[in-house]
């Protein structure tokens, strides 16, 4: 699959407060700013055009784009409905921005809620995590807007993670990168796996992106074990976005 485009949005000075259980500390907003311009240019180095979005001071979270919608390449954009309260807004936001780009746009509806960073595509399969910011009427919606485009999805319950996505990444070919309570998870158990060492979960938080790996700078393990694997990376530092429990994939919606 090769993507051309890349949302992002810039943080904005309130993201200090947003919402977060890592427990690392409040972010620096400025050091924040260069890291998103950095993981920008990344996006840039793995052949998307940024589609940058102004900065949104009324919801904090709002540079965690990911989260609104899930984008179907050359067929649909899903709306969703965000779990926390206080970034349901951001999806209208997101609305005619994707309105550009994609024919149709379908919605989850209440009371149904749904995070994207719950998603996983790998292939034409779509693993969706039910976590605190995605529930089983969320999950149902989903599975039915897939199944009428030729799509399959199945459910995986998490009680650990904030999100699916924040323990396992597709790679590609048949690969996942798996960290903490989905390394044992028996949904991914005829995938090439590669787990992560829990001193450096944070990582298995990565995208593909037109063949290079985009992963968190400073966990040299799984690092090591993906280079001598062959694959092309690309690390970039997200460490303030880390303290509001957002990683690589968090920041961008890729088409």
């Amino acid at each position: 699959m090769i993507f051309s485009r890349c949302i992002v949005r810039e943080p904005c000075p309130e993201m200090v407060g947003g919402l977060t259980n890592a427990g690392l500390g409040l972010p620096d907003f400025t050091l924040a700013k260069i890291q998103h311009k950095a993981y920008v240019e990344a996006l840039r180095t793995c052949g998307c055009t940024a589609i940058s979005l102004a900065a949104e001071p009324q919801y904090p979270d709002s540079v965690f784009v990911e989260d609104t919608a899930l984008l179907i390449i050359g067929e649909l954009a899903i709306l969703s409905r965000p779990g926390a309260e206080s970034r349901r807004g951001e999806t209208a936001l997101m609305k005619p921005v994707l309105e550009e780009f994609f024919p149709v746009i379908e919605v989850i509806k209440a009371p149904g809620t749904l995070d994207a960073g719950d998603v996983l595509e790998a292939g034409q399969h779509y693993f969706i995590g039910l976590s605190k910011r995605t529930n089983a009427k969320g999950a149902e919606q989903l599975i039915h807007i897939l199944e009428k485009h030729g799509k399959t999805g199945s459910t995986i319950s998490l009680k650990k993670f904030l999100h699916l996505k924040t323990g396992v990444a597709y790679l590609g070919n048949n690969s996942v990168l798996l960290a903490g309570e989905l390394k044992h998870c028996p949904a991914f158990a005829d995938f090439i796996r590669f787990e992560v060492d829990d001193d450096e979960e944070y990582a298995a938080n990565s995208i593909m992106l037109n063949g290079t790996l985009l992963m968190p700078a400073g966990y040299p393990k799984i690092l090591d074990k993906l280079v001598r694997s062959g694959y092309h990376i690309i690390q970039v530092d997200t460490s303030e976005f880390q303290k509001l429990d957002g990683g690589i994939s968090c920041l961008s919606l890729r088409f």
